[in-house]
């Protein structure tokens, strides 16, 4: 090959380079106005001392903010953080055990009328999840009219502010994201434990393993690879989730008398409530690198096949 075929190839490549960013243009100035920018404007924010007092006049503080977040124990950062990883934990295992159980009860071979059973779990996953945290918060946990305390009554015992005290609100919170969130993981785990080749089970049933062992050494180990992707997203949705803890217990004007927060909830109340934007903006740069790192970290070890 000669240098000029050698440059006239070189040229059509970068011709062909150029094309493609020019072409590549709209897209990626649109993603860096709508993504790039508030990240980088956020960060800005999080070293400064913007808030209700400094609106204009706000001063950069460096990273006072961020030592605020992480260093000074009675901030609620911490707490919140606490919370956080403990509720994700907690619905992650309830989401699994739950599902999972309810995925082999619709794969029973003699179990009638499967169909109809799998549209209806999936009738939560449906409706609207505002129209759903509203309702249970309404219709069920309701001090004077819900549910749960016309039974109490009928059994002849006091009413209960289910939503008053961080307990009582954490797991009534774990139970309407449950209700929210299991439709996604039935589904999964129903089309993973239909895709097990069933000459395994017969192969271990014929060797006398009892319906455990099964489970534990044949079902389990194949559709780990199906349910892991599953597993991974459902725990980002999870640790940032802010709609039902807000909406149940932390709604503005509709306050239950829990002090319950996420890291989500109490970057909200520093940001629009307090208007403490600084400081609410350190910590969602917090809250976006824990995920980034949380990320990284899955996607490494699952090149690995960990």
């Amino acid at each position: 090959m000669t240098s000029v075929q050698i440059s006239a190839n070189a040229y059509k490549r970068g011709k062909g380079t150029l094309v493609s960013y020019l072409v590549s243009a709209p897209s990626l100035i649109l993603i860096a106005g709508v993504v790039v920018f508030p990240i980088l404007y956020t960060a800005y924010i999080s070293l400064t001392n913007m808030n209700v007092y400094h609106w204009f006049n706000y001063s950069f503080v460096g990273l006072v903010n961020y030592a605020r977040a992480l260093f000074v124990f009675n901030s609620g950062f911490l707490s919140a953080l606490g919370v956080t990883v403990l509720w994700t934990i907690v619905n992650m295992a309830a989401q699994l055990i739950v599902a999972y159980v309810m995925a082999v009860l619709l794969n029973m071979p003699k179990l009638r009328l499967k169909n109809l059973y799998r549209t209806l779990l999936m009738f939560p996953w449906a409706m609207p999840g505002y129209v759903s945290i509203l309702l249970w918060k309404t219709g069920m946990f309701n001090s004077q009219f819900g549910l749960l305390n016309r039974w109490m009554q009928d059994l002849g015992h006091a009413s209960v502010r289910w939503l008053a005290s961080d307990l009582g609100a954490f797991i009534c919170c774990t139970v309407v994201n449950l209700w929210l969130a299991l439709p996604f993981m039935i589904m999964i785990m129903d089309g993973a434990l239909q895709s097990v080749d069933k000459s395994f089970q017969e192969s271990a049933l014929i060797d006398g393993a009892n319906w455990l062992t099964r489970q534990t050494a044949v079902t389990l180990p194949s559709i780990r690879p199906i349910i892991g992707p599953a597993v991974i997203i459902t725990v980002f949705t999870t640790f940032k989730q802010f709609d039902v803890v807000y909406l149940l217990i932390q709604q503005t004007g509709a306050k239950t008398g829990s002090h319950l927060h996420t890291i989500l909830t109490y970057a909200y109340e520093n940001a629009f409530i307090a208007s403490n934007y600084g400081y609410s903006s350190a910590i969602s740069v917090i809250i976006f690198l824990m995920l980034i790192a949380f990320s990284m970290l899955t996607r490494t070890r699952t090149k690995e096949g960990v």
